[in-house]
């Protein structure tokens, strides 16, 4: 039985929505309070038992290899003023067992190539997908280790998804499935951004996926999709086809960081959790609009 221990970060786009701030820094670097989206990301990979971390970046994306890099000249000034505290911060961005992989995307080519450039590290073993736009709060469990679970049983592909207003569908994959329990169920059929009233599911697929190394074949063979991309969604649709996969409704609240309102969400209810700031934050909100 082989366990999930590499996770793939596909993080080449351009972040368009958050123009001019992406001008010249990736999206995934967008600070919740005082971390970028990407390293609640990668945070959520270490904790469910990833060791290999597989970034599959575009030209633009050089500061995502920075933030996990030593930064030297940074931990000798913070060392020589005293501030060890922030030097622990810095040094502990990552546990020193796990090892960072960057794989450039030539062309921006939908999801599905992303996840395929990650094929010569990933090898014939299962892996994770986190798409670090959709940031995912869990109190307990975080989403990726509770997906990991679900694999660790079944030894089959698992795709969390959440349910969506049905208006919203044709933003999404959606999946029409069997109920196994509360959380879990078989899935029969998906479909990329369904046009709105042509199906009756309100599953919807979002930035989290356990794989089998079997995708590979269909990603290599599919052709482009929504979009005029190769859609990892077409994939998994062929996946079906030789063997089961999941979708898993997993615990939390996920936050669409990719649009200004979700990270504007996401940015106020992590302040409100903040140790350092939440008790003043709170009260700043309370006076401001009661």
């Amino acid at each position: 039985m082989k366990s999930i221990k590499k996770a793939v970060f596909p993080v080449a786009g351009l972040g368009t929505r958050f123009l001019p701030a992406t001008k010249a820094n990736p999206k995934e670097m967008l600070p919740i309070v005082d971390k970028p989206l990407i390293q609640y990301a990668a945070e959520e990979a270490v904790a469910s038992g990833a060791e290999v971390l597989i970034f599959i970046v575009g030209r633009s994306k050089r500061a995502i290899a920075d933030h996990f890099d030593k930064a030297v000249e940074l931990e000798i000034g913070l060392e020589a003023s005293g501030k060890q505290q922030l030097l622990e911060i810095v040094r502990e961005i990552l546990p020193p067992h796990v090892a960072c992989v960057y794989i450039r995307q030539s062309e921006a080519l939908g999801l599905g190539h992303a996840v395929l450039c990650a094929r010569p590290v990933v090898g014939n073993d299962p892996f994770a997908v986190v798409l670090a736009d959709d940031l995912i709060n869990a109190s307990e469990q975080g989403c990726l280790a509770q997906m990991v679970d679900v694999y660790n049983e079944h030894q089959r592909s698992v795709l969390g998804i959440e349910r969506v207003p049905h208006e919203t569908v044709n933003r999404y994959g959606i999946v029409d499935s069997i109920p196994i329990n509360e959380r879990l169920s078989t899935i029969n059929s998906i479909v990329e951004k369904p046009a709105v009233g042509t199906v009756s599911s309100n599953a919807a697929v979002v930035g989290r996926y356990i794989l089998t190394p079997k995708i590979f074949e269909f990603l290599e063979k599919i052709e482009r999709g929504a979009g005029n991309e190769i859609q990892l969604t077409d994939a998994i649709a062929k996946l079906l086809e030789s063997e089961s996969v999941f979708a898993y409704e997993f615990a939390g609240k996920r936050f669409d960081c990719g649009n200004k309102l979700g990270y504007l969400k996401a940015t106020v209810e992590f302040a409100l959790q903040h140790p350092e700031v939440k008790k003043e934050f709170k009260a700043y909100l309370e006076n401001t609009f009661s």
